[in-house]
């Protein structure tokens, strides 16, 4: 880890406060009465009913999609036995990704022992608590008896997801792999590359699902899994061979499936011509694989690759998984997570990927068509019909195999899934992989700001921009030592500085004047004004072709630096005026506002305008645009100018854009719940809550903004400017480096989907 990772990676953990979770109440707690029926004398109610029935437990409290994820801190990541404390920002970690794709909570529990008997029994004594037990860390072969008495003693799944959740996503990449091929798993040939627990749960899911034992060879770091080997334990035993071959190359021969899950390079490029035609190569050791795609591609290139890594195609990702094979338990009550379920979530999975690609996938990947092929065998994280394919498979497999407890309508459950899919935390990543590898040139107006230097390094980390900042040299010589970047000057960043780059300016004065001489600015004021205020200077680097998108502000206030962005940067040639959305990441989903920062009161015409625009923009996220034009007044309530202007801007967008769902004019509370809508007028446009609020002037746009980000502590993505004929920000004085990092995925990714 570099030392920018490293502090980037510690101040996130710190601020804006410890950690990475907090518990909030879902019942209102405001008066007597609240607190009578939420503790004395109230609770005694629901706990009478749970004692007479223990499921019961599922109605009346969080038991039922409650998580613990448990480790002792044996095996984390590739830091080793670091104990339990230490392991209990990367259990957080993982409760997050339970929250974020399938909204399900979890404690996360540190249990400091290693001794296998106490870490049963302490876990085991908890299970009136918990709906499932999430097992991570746990170093084998411990970790193999420590599932299996959990197993046995508890009634509620248990499931360790270094072993089965990546056994299930590596099952569903190799079904589809052979699908490629012509062939099933009772064709394939097997060699690993580790013998450990997540290797032996996947070998064990894959025979479960067809693939003859007999066609299996282990091997770890020690050689080949023989028949003759001593100290193996049964899971293991299980697949040795009676051979004479002791070294990974010497079983290659013939094989047509390597997996690896052990270590750096361990597998030889010159090995590779002993495997069969089209071999499957699934190098899956974490960050550094077995050997790299390319490397194997030169060599092989009939083979499908696979990797653990995100920038390769076929990212073998356990967050693929997990999330949504436990929301399929819960919601059935499943006493266990058994080999037909495990199988039904690789099937899904599987399935899912030779469908084709979401909308919103294809809007994550630039605009470009994903078909499934070799190097789309398996579906992207943030394919929005995860959570439905996944969890419904899960559920039904359950219900089939005897194991839940409740018997639910899978179709009414799968709709219900994807209505609740747009999750906050996958907000960015489409844009972030539109945007990845887009060698997108971007210029920062102020690159003496730490919080820009920072995001710059970020940009360069994710592979989403070629970074230009406009500063001055000495300065930045003096600030970089101290802040641990790793990029350099020249070579990762150039920077044009004001006081010795004077071909560079002397060149954009004369671009300036030739626009500003009819804009109010006096002639000899256009050489100060370009030297010294530096968002004038980055717009003018835009305008000029040396940049394809522009970063600017952030230091003072945001109008002021507006006023130098429209005097170099022309709308739209069909646009009459330019706006500004804002976005915030609340715990429902994404809520999208405009016009937060440019227009004070838009006519019917512009209001219709900003709506389309905003519209258009939701796209880049993935989202399909549900629109309310927001009014004091529902649904012509009221005849006041404001609510006659929202009603006008109505007419005018559905002319422009019939297909477009987009309703109004109705109260805010209106647009974010169908079920009011539905009571006031009986033809709604669109379902479920907006996520693009149109407002009725600037002042109702900002204030509703502010006091939703102040309340709620969420985080706003934006302002982003719509209109303008370039793609230019202009940064806010409050904004963070992980904002303007935001910023510049949004701005190269609507370069990549132009």
């Amino acid at each position: 880890m570099d030392d920018n990772l490293r502090r980037a990676a510690l101040d996130y953990h710190l601020h804006p406060q410890p950690g990475k979770l907090r518990i909030e109440p879902t019942k209102r707690m405001v008066n007597q009465r609240d607190l009578a029926l939420a503790y004395s004398p109230g609770v005694a109610a629901p706990c009478v009913e749970i004692a007479a029935d223990p499921d019961k437990a599922l109605d009346y409290t969080a038991r039922g999609n409650l998580v613990a994820v448990i480790s002792n801190g044996t095996a984390v990541l590739g830091l080793g036995a670091i104990g339990a404390l230490a392991s209990k920002p990367v259990m957080e970690g993982k409760a997050v990704l339970f929250k974020k794709f399938a909204d399900i909570d979890v404690f996360d529990l540190e249990v400091d022992t290693t001794d296998p008997d106490k870490f049963v029994e302490a876990v085991a004594l908890l299970e009136p608590t918990f709906g499932g037990i999430n097992l991570e860390d746990i170093k084998a072969p411990e970790c193999f008896a420590i599932e299996a008495r959990l197993k046995e003693r508890m009634n509620i799944p248990v499931f360790h997801d270094d072993q089965h959740g990546t056994a299930i996503v590596v099952a569903a990449a190799v079904r589809n792999a052979l699908v490629l091929q012509g062939k099933t798993l009772a064709e394939a040939r097997l060699v690993t590359s580790g013998a450990g627990a997540a290797a032996l749960a996947c070998v064990d899911l894959l025979v479960s699902m067809g693939l003859p034992v007999e066609n299996v060879t282990l091997t770890d770091k020690d050689g080949v899994i023989h028949s003759g080997r001593e100290g193996m334990l049964p899971n293991m035993a299980r697949y040795a061979r009676q051979t004479d071959a002791r070294s990974l190359p010497e079983v290659l021969p013939g094989a047509n499936l390597f997996l690896g899950l052990s270590a750096p390079g361990v597998l030889k490029p010159e090995w590779l011509p002993l495997m069969a035609p089209n071999p499957l190569i699934f190098a899956l050791a974490n960050p550094e694989p077995e050997i790299r795609p390319e490397i194997a591609r030169e060599v092989r290139p009939d083979a499908i690759i696979a990797t653990g890594r995100s920038d390769y195609p076929n990212q073998v990702n356990n967050v693929l998984c997990f999330p949504y094979i436990f929301r399929g338990a819960l919601d059935v009550g499943a006493t266990a997570i058994n080999e037909e379920m495990k199988a039904a979530a690789a099937e899904a999975i599987a399935a899912l990927a030779r469908l084709p690609a979401h909308d919103s996938v294809a809007q994550a990947y630039g605009g470009r068509k994903l078909v499934f092929g070799p190097e789309y065998i398996i579906p992207t994280p943030f394919d929005p019909r995860l959570i439905g394919e996944i969890a419904t498979a899960v559920a039904k497999a359950a219900m089939a195999s005897g194991v839940a407890r409740k018997t639910i309508d899978l179709d009414d459950y799968k709709r219900k899934l994807t209505r609740q899919n747009t999750r906050s935390g996958q907000l960015m990543l489409p844009v972030f992989e539109a945007a990845r590898g887009s060698a997108c040139r971007i210029v920062y107006g102020e690159g003496e700001d730490e919080r820009v230097l920072r995001a710059i390094q970020d940009a360069l980390d994710e592979d989403i921009a070629r970074p230009m900042i406009v500063a001055r040299r000495r300065v930045l010589e003096q600030k970089l030592p101290n802040l641990g970047l790793s990029f350099e000057l020249d070579r990762d960043v150039e920077v044009i500085d004001p006081e010795t780059d004077h071909e560079i300016m002397t060149e954009l004065v004369e671009a300036y004047r030739a626009i500003a001489s009819r804009k109010g600015v006096p002639a000899d004021e256009i050489p100060r004004h370009v030297y010294r205020r530096p968002t004038l200077t980055a717009a003018l680097l835009l305008r000029t072709g040396r940049v394809d998108a522009a970063l600017v502000g952030g230091r003072s206030e945001y109008w002021g630096q507006i006023e130098h962005v429209l005097r170099v940067i022309d709308r739209k040639p069909d646009i009459s005026r330019v706006y500004a959305l804002s976005g915030l990441i609340l715990d429902a989903g994404a809520l999208f506002i405009t016009d937060t920062h440019m227009v004070p009161d838009p006519t019917p015409e512009q209001i219709a305008e900003m709506a389309l625009l905003g519209a258009t923009q939701l796209k880049h996220f993935g989202l399909r645009p549900r629109v309310s034009l927001l009014s004091h007044s529902n649904f012509g309530a009221s005849h006041s100018p404001s609510a006659r202007k929202m009603r006008a801007a109505l007419k005018i967008a559905k002319a422009a854009a019939p297909d477009l769902l987009v309703d109004g004019e109705m109260h805010a509370d209106a647009a974010l719940s169908q079920a009011l809508r539905d009571r006031l007028v009986p033809d709604a446009r669109f379902e479920g809550p907006a996520n693009l609020l149109v407002m009725p002037n600037l002042d109702a746009a900002n204030i509703t903004l502010t006091a939703l980000s102040a309340s709620s502590s969420s985080p706003t993505v934006g302002p982003m400017l719509m209109g303008l004929s370039q793609p230019i920000h202009v940064l806010t004085p409050g904004v963070t480096a992980r904002g303007i990092l935001n910023l510049t995925a949004i701005a190269a990714a609507q370069l990549e989907t132009v």
